[in-house]
């Protein structure tokens, strides 16, 4: 009988038996985490499954008295002997209207009048046609698709593709034409729950794949398939029916292979069954090992099989312990009002002539031992893009499957949902109920800006429903000796990241710079408190910005190269100075709150952007991005985002800034001012989103894994190592530096 729904929480689907079979890690991903992603493959058997989950799931009642076997049924019984005959070609019955696999529909033209009412009814009947003379009817078989069983004994649900069902039927003389035999078979279920019982049920499951090869050359069933058919098969014994046999359909060789339950395999499924819910109670398993099967599962980008395994292993005796913080030359640890103040640290943090700076450790972090050591099993970079509404007052809609924006009433743009990964819009627009809930059930997410950059906040579906990372984010973070070794990686991560774009970009690097920044970063593995890790980040951070106004190389003179002159249009008002008198960037210092100068005006626009982003990727992989290690809780700040957002900083959001103003992307008649704040208008931050996001798609090796990704994929896998710490799969964080 069908199981209960009060039950269904408990029992275990025969579907994530087979994945417990295959893979444990993958199982505790998919039934544990609740995590699931679509690929080719997955893609592929949906669709192939569409005309198999589309059935009723009725059956006829299982027959009272003994059961026949298909070894001593009646000769009347339906048995196919084909070895690879698709499941719905049988001995004396007619060939369905929709074979649910390719075969030869020409050979047994189907009965319109039995192919109809099997079509009402859910199931596929099977019947010798009765003519104008008497006949016997003979048992028939039944094709009934999408059953589906459970059992409180085994503890297990199942959905069974196929059931081929051979029914008794009373022995019974007409003289009719065959009009008469529509009428009988008018009510298919009717006759299903009055007239006739299964004898013989066998369970017909279907596979994309190919049937794997035994070692004397014959074809067998793996052992995932093997789990799941047998299980389908104590099922349908469980609740009555008589099965000795199922059969595998493998429609990439168009195959069917034949499975019989022996004590042996019995005993086997009942252990997997044992194992996998003793699997559901304890830590995630380890990956697999350089695994054939990892390159096609759907969730390699979220299991991440050859990079955990090798960080698993990394050498960390080269940081000291927490307790060990060190002097820095000129100032006491226990000084926390020297400390505190970022130029008196900054200044301290140049000196070179105190060899306790020889003494502060420098981290070697792991790298893979040989070439292909770590597989690229992920995609460089996701296929969809971000869709930006930079025009205020517009209405932003769905029609069909497509996001619409209006203007005025008048479509302007139309994009696929699709598409999209995200939707961010600046400023006011009216945004559409049904746009939203559509956006929520494909898992994306809505930004919200304001018309200077201001982020404030997302719009998100239930894409994920796991909470074990959650909960162990929580308890990391209310431990400060617990958090601090993760806040001082971050720390590292962003100045090493500052020194090297100082040296790409800088005209002539400053070497009391470089050397205080190189100094900043390893007095940071050494932060015995969050004050100091702080004190450490603020002076490494006044020393970079001193020194950022080097790496713009803007001529305030325009170019003697016709076309690239500032238009008379870009005055502020009419008649009004051109906006190059009042705009330029000479960047003196770090301002914000808001912005007084187009420089840092560029800095907080890209500042608000990549906290979306690393906001979004916190979400994706099971975080809540309120939540930090470095960064405090405080009401409305993502802080788990920002902290992770440091080591990207100067990678994605400083080097946007400097490419959009070096490349004369953004000139100074892009800006508006007022009041004291100083933003981009409409046409200038089209172009700086435009300039943004192909950054965040431009590929990069990554320092430990050695193989190309994007900076979006980047900040994604950095979530999803950081996940592996507080898991204690990895043993320690490591952050995302380039050379």
């Amino acid at each position: 009988m069908p199981p209960n729904s009060d039950t269904l929480a408990d029992l275990l689907p025969a579907r994530m038996l087979n994945e417990f079979v295959y893979c444990p890690r993958l199982f505790f991903y998919e039934h544990v985490e609740g995590v699931f992603v679509h690929n080719a493959d997955t893609l592929r058997g949906a669709d192939q499954h569409a005309r198999v989950d589309s059935g009723s799931g009725a059956m006829p009642k299982a027959r009272k008295k003994k059961p026949a076997t298909a070894a001593t049924a009646s000769p009347n019984t339906t048995v196919d002997v084909s070895a690879d005959a698709p499941a719905a070609e049988c001995v004396n019955s007619v060939t369905p209207t929709e074979p649910d696999v390719p075969g030869n529909p020409e050979s047994a033209p189907p009965d319109p009048v039995t192919s109809a009412a099997a079509e009402d009814s859910g199931a596929d009947l099977s019947a010798p046609a009765i003519g104008n003379r008497q006949s016997e009817i003979v048992n028939e078989v039944i094709h009934s698709r999408s059953v589906m069983l459970g059992s409180d004994t085994l503890g297990v649900v199942a959905k069974l593709d196929l059931v081929e069902v051979t029914v008794e039927s009373a022995p019974a003389t007409q003289t009719s034409s065959a009009p008469s035999s529509a009428s009988q078979i008018s009510d298919p279920k009717s006759q299903i729950s009055k007239e006739r019982a299964a004898t013989v049920v066998r369970p017909v499951e279907y596979k994309s794949g190919p049937p794997r090869l035994a070692a004397d050359g014959s074809l067998a069933i793996w052992d995932a398939d093997r789990i799941q058919l047998g299980l389908q098969m104590l099922l349908l014994r469980e609740n009555g029916y008589a099965c000795d046999e199922g059969v595998i359909y493998y429609r990439q060789t168009r195959q069917r292979v034949r499975f019989t339950l022996d004590t042996e395999t019995e005993v086997w499924i009942h252990r997997s069954i044992a194992a996998a819910r003793a699997c559901t109670g304890n830590p995630i398993p380890s990956p697999l090992e350089h695994s054939p099967k990892c390159p096609r599962c759907s969730l390699v980008s979220v299991c991440l099989p050859d990079e955990t395994n090798l960080l698993r292993t990394g050498p960390d005796a080269e940081l000291p312990p927490p307790e060990s913080q060190l002097a820095l030359p000129g100032l006491l640890a226990a000084d926390a009002a020297a400390l505190a103040d970022s130029s008196t640290l900054a200044d301290a943090l140049a000196l070179d002539d105190d060899p306790a700076w020889d003494a502060l450790p420098e981290p070697r972090f792991p790298r893979p031992f040989i070439e292909g050591d770590v597989r690229r099993l992920i995609a460089p970079d996701i296929d969809t893009k971000a869709l930006y509404v930079n025009t205020p007052g517009v209405s932003i809609t769905k029609k069909g499957e497509t996001v619409v924006v209006k203007e005025q009433g008048s479509p302007t743009l139309e994009v696929r949902i699709k598409d999209i990964h995200h939707l961010a819009i600046f400023g006011a627009a009216q945004l559409s109920t049904a746009l939203v809930q559509t956006l929520c059930e494909h898992d994306v997410p809505i930004s919200f800006f304001s018309m200077g950059g201001w982020f404030y906040g997302l719009a998100r579906g239930h894409g994920l429903t796991n909470v074990f990372t959650r909960i162990r984010q929580f308890a990391r973070a209310a431990e400060p000796e617990q958090s601090l070794p993760i806040a001082r990686l971050f720390v590292y991560g962003k100045i090493r990241n500052q020194r090297t774009i100082l040296m790409r970009n800088h005209v002539e690097p400053p070497p009391l710079a470089l050397r205080a920044l190189k100094h900043a970063a390893s007095a940071a593995l050494t932060a015995n408190s969050h004050a100091t890790l702080l004190g450490i980040e603020g002076a490494a951070a006044l020393c970079y910005f001193r020194n950022f106004g080097g790496m713009i190389k803007a001529a305030e003179e325009q170019d003697d190269i016709p076309g690239l002159e500032e238009p008379e249009s870009t005055a502020l008002a009419v008649g009004g100075p051109p906006a190059q008198a009042l705009f330029n960037f000479d960047f003196k210092t770090r301002n914000r709150r808001p912005p007084r100068d187009p420089v840092n005006a560029l800095l907080s626009l890209a500042y608000s952007l990549l906290a979306r982003d690393c906001t979004i990727a916190a979400h994706a992989v099971g975080f809540d991005p309120y939540v930090g290690f470095f960064h405090q809780p405080r009401f409305g700040r993502p802080a788990l985002a920002l902290d992770l957002m440091e080591e990207f900083r100067p990678l994605i959001a400083d080097s946007v800034v400097l490419t959009a103003i070096n490349n004369r992307m953004i000139g100074p008649g892009d800006f508006v001012q007022a009041g004291d704040a100083v933003n981009l208008n409409t046409a200038g931050r089209k172009r700086f989103l435009f300039a943004y996001e192909k950054r965040m798609g431009d590929t990069v090796t990554h320092p430990i894994f050695d193989y190309k990704v994007s900076y979006r994929r980047a900040i994604e896998l950095q979530f999803r190592l950081l996940a592996r710490t507080l898991t204690g799969e990895i043993d320690r964080y490591v952050p995302f530096t380039t050379r």
